[in-house]
């Protein structure tokens, strides 16, 4: 029965109605139309929206004849407050703090990272229009749209969650959303160690590579852990130095008390208006940094930031997608010269050996954990190519015979640093 319609006699009541979304979104239309009428301003006022839908869901189930539930009708006033002021079937999901990541693959199907893993979820929407007003609702007060003349978008949500969803012409199988959510408190070092996923001796390692002005990439698949890591390693960071970031979507969260965060744009619909990590890093290096943090290394940026590394900017860090640390190097080189540089491959190289110190490769194994397989640190050119030599395997520990290079008078005190690395772990 529709508001408008002429109200029918109460019949007797039946057994109490099954909260679906199908009913959900039937009442929400109707509530919506009833807030119009009432013109009372309560979507500013969470309380009285509440009490409001409350008192029109139960003259809509009188109506039709259902009988009193205040489960039910708890359940329902929910889903319709969620529908009105909230993203709908997402919001426990959100709320969720065991939840990393939300996909969503059209209306019908929607899976959840929980503790590393893939799992369906039971919730749903009710069509693809429906996911679309929950996406549109997410994306409104950052100014973004999602349509047909715009249909990819990506965004970062005021809690520093990460939006991405892409629409047809482009999704076949409907709207196709994934969400990466923001965690509210940062993981640290101990965390780390806890979890399993870097053993004490090597967390020491790392932590004083940083103190010692190393200059470290991180490379790894997509979820590895990547950010996370560069984001732990970030708390050994003397509280003294200036650190300027760069990143497409922001997701560090520093401790360091002198952090200027730079986050790139962008073009608008008419195709202006974007600025780049690239553009970034060059005005970072006008910033006085002591150190930069370039989220992810994936275009032209990547020679910006080598340049940097390597014209006294030590201890910067940065991570780029690779499938093992020798490919990060291959990619590197490939990213260099896909952007301006005119050099010779040997030069890049040579650019490449002179800018890195270590590099730190993580992974996500079949069981959804996460840890730092290996620990390279980058050497000279032999016979044109990149030497890495191996300081930690996972499961090997430290690689016993290494020796360190260089004196002890070198600007980093590598002797002092592996013998922490080859310290028996506790």
């Amino acid at each position: 029965m529709h508001f408008r319609q002429k109200r029918v006699q109460e019949t007797e009541p039946q057994s109490a109605p099954v909260v679906g979304p199908g009913l959900v979104s039937e009442l929400h239309q109707l509530v919506i139309e009833r807030l119009e009428d009432d013109s009372r301003g309560l979507l500013d006022d969470p309380l009285q929206l509440r009490q409001r839908v409350r008192e029109l869901i139960e003259e809509t189930l009188r109506l039709r004849g259902y009988a009193r539930s205040d489960e039910c009708l708890e359940r329902l006033v929910e889903g319709v407050c969620r529908e009105l002021n909230g993203f709908g079937p997402l919001e426990p999901l959100l709320a969720d703090d065991g939840i990393s990541d939300i996909l969503i693959n059209g209306h019908s199907q929607v899976f959840i990272e929980r503790g590393g893993r893939l799992e369906p979820c039971a919730v749903n929407f009710l069509d693809d229009d429906h996911v679309l007003r929950v996406v549109r609702r997410m994306l409104a007060p950052l100014g973004k749209r999602l349509d047909e003349s715009s249909p990819m978008v990506d965004a970062r949500l005021a809690d520093g969650s990460r939006v991405n969803a892409i629409i047809a012409p482009l999704s076949l199988n409907g709207p196709s959303v994934s969400i990466r959510k923001f965690r509210r408190e940062a993981l640290g070092a101990d965390d780390l160690v806890a979890m399993g996923s870097v053993p004490p001796n090597l967390m020491t390692f790392l932590r004083r590579a940083v103190e010692e002005r190393c200059n470290v990439l991180i490379s790894g698949g997509t979820g590895a852990g990547k950010t996370t890591l560069l984001n732990v390693l970030s708390g050994a960071i003397p509280a003294s130095q200036r650190v300027v970031t760069i990143e497409d979507s922001a997701e560090l969260q520093l401790a360091s008390h002198h952090v200027v965060r730079l986050e790139t744009r962008a073009p608008n619909i008419e195709g202006e208006g974007e600025v780049g990590a690239s553009a970034l890093v060059k005005n970072a290096l006008r910033m006085r940094p002591d150190r930069v943090l370039l989220g992810e290394s994936r275009g032209d940026e990547v020679l910006d930031m080598l340049q940097a590394m390597n014209t006294g900017h030590q201890g910067s860090m940065s991570t780029v997608h690779a499938n093992s640390a020798g490919d990060a190097v291959v990619r590197l080189e490939m990213m260099v010269r896909m952007s301006r540089f005119q050099g010779t491959d040997a030069l890049v190289r040579q650019i490449i050996t002179t800018a890195l110190d270590l590099i730190v490769h993580v992974e996500r194994g079949s069981d959804g954990k996460r840890r730092v397989a290996e620990v390279l640190r980058v050497g000279g050119l032999q016979r044109g190519e990149v030497q890495l030599e191996p300081l930690y395997r996972a499961g090997g520990g430290a690689v016993p015979s290494l020796q360190p290079p260089g004196d002890d008078d070198s600007p980093i005190g590598w002797r002092r640093l592996l013998s922490s690395l080859q310290e028996p772990s506790p």
